[in-house]
């Protein structure tokens, strides 16, 4: 079933519900330093696996760069 969520205040197409670390995975984000907010609440990097991503949702992802 498509779904579409709010991903950084853009609208963006899911085939089905998946995690936050799917939803990384298919973004080339996994294993790179981001927070995640989902519906303006923090999500932990230890819940990126339990929590899901659903219809409807708003989704944040910053990905953190250092620099000099």
């Amino acid at each position: 079933m498509a779904m579409t969520i709010t991903l950084n205040g853009q609208a963006h197409p899911l085939e089905a519900e998946m995690s936050i670390r799917s939803l990384l995975e298919s973004l080339d984000l996994a294993g790179k330093p981001v927070v995640v907010e989902l519906n303006e609440a923090p999500v932990f990097p230890a819940d990126h696996d339990r929590l899901q991503v659903t219809d409807g949702d708003r989704v944040e992802i910053v990905v953190l760069a250092a620099g000099g």
